[in-house]
């Protein structure tokens, strides 16, 4: 998946993972837009942000 990386946070949406590439400063994500998977899902320990990029 190919995310761009924008100048402003997503609104509503905390990130704590400083070693994401889209991670901006106060956990703030700066993706343009976010994917969490997988569709059937039950509960928290089971999703997974499909956005994370490893910072370079």
């Amino acid at each position: 998946m190919r995310v761009e990386k924008d100048d402003s946070a997503i609104s509503r949406v905390k990130c704590v993972v400083s070693s994401c590439r889209y991670y901006g400063h106060g956990d703030h994500c700066l993706a343009s837009h976010i994917e969490i998977q997988p569709p059937d899902a039950s509960d928290t320990e089971e999703t997974d942000c499909a956005t994370f990029s490893p910072k370079r």
